[in-house]
């Protein structure tokens, strides 16, 4: 399993934007229905700070996101509106599911 987690803060201006192309992300991941990526994002109080956490069986599957043309126009388009605060990824470790998650 490989966990991703990345934080950012969008201009505010951005942010309503920022949301269309995640939830458009999101509904081609779910055509895609794999059952092996499990991808949430979450937006902070301040309604500019995006946080989203990625879970993948393996390798293979976080490959598919990365190149999921809405995948690639939202990191794109992310750059290119000059966020606050840039992107931050690290990769937590796993300990523990109220689910099951693969």
């Amino acid at each position: 399993m490989k966990i991703v987690k990345v934080v950012y803060t969008a201009k505010a201006d951005y942010t309503e934007q920022n949301k269309a192309n995640i939830r458009t992300v999101m509904q081609d991941l779910r055509q895609l229905n794999n059952p092996n990526i499990n991808y949430h994002v979450c937006l902070g109080p301040d309604e500019k700070t995006f946080t989203h956490i990625a879970f993948f069986k393996a390798e293979e599957d976080e490959k598919m996101l990365l190149t999921l043309p809405s995948f690639i126009s939202f990191q794109a388009q992310l750059k290119a509106s000059g966020p606050e605060v840039p992107p931050k990824q690290e990769h937590p470790s796993f300990v523990g599911s109220s689910k099951e998650l693969f």
